[in-house]
């Protein structure tokens, strides 16, 4: 599937996944339910793809959804897709127990095994949002430079540092592409609304 062109979205599925977002930030447990329901895998997938083991990956989706309970009165429907809202704190999650992990030191195992994970990566999950075709057009609008490097570090959940050294630029010149290319994407993604 070309990540360029996302399936049609649901109208549907999206209200019914808005209604149960905004029932939850209610303390509606029933609407909770509804929610994990509906994007348990989605999300699961999101942080599996940046966590890379399964237990921490079940951990962190545990933690995500006590964020959710205790977070979803403040969402906006008006502001984000109920689907981007919810993958933006998976994505942050795993990036912190991610980062949690680097700074504990680990027993290096002589043979890990491979974790055959059947279900949609996060980028297949997240381009069948709705908003995911205006995004990409405006990622495309951006330098290069800066497309390379917010994709790398939202959808691969590289930190600012991991990305000025996989570039070879100094840290201070990475945060300045992410920064000023994020604000470009947010002009375009509000000029395309």
């Amino acid at each position: 599937m070309d990540i360029r062109t996302p399936r049609p979205a649901d109208p549907a599925a999206r209200e019914r996944l808005t209604e149960a977002l905004v029932a939850t930030g209610r303390e509606d447990r029933t609407a909770f339910r509804a929610l994990y329901s509906l994007t348990s895998a989605k999300l699961f997938g999101v942080i599996l793809r940046i966590c890379n083991d399964r237990q921490a990956a079940e951990e962190v989706l545990s933690d995500v959804y006590l964020t959710i309970w205790k977070r979803a009165g403040a969402y906006e429907p008006g502001r984000a897709s109920p689907i981007s809202w919810l993958a933006t704190i998976a994505r942050n999650r795993a990036i912190d127990w991610r980062r949690s992990v680097a700074r504990t030191p680990s027993t290096p195992l002589d043979e890990a095994p491979d974790i055959a994970d059947d279900r949609p990566s996060a980028i297949d999950t997240i381009v069948a949002d709705e908003s995911a075709r205006q995004l990409h057009l405006c990622l495309d609008a951006l330098d290069e430079k800066q497309r390379v490097a917010i994709r790398t570090a939202f959808f691969d959940g590289l930190t600012y540092a991991e990305l000025a050294e996989r570039q070879a630029v100094p840290l201070g010149t990475m945060k300045s592409w992410v920064r000023r290319g994020l604000l470009r994407l947010k002009e375009c993604l509000n000029d395309a609304a």
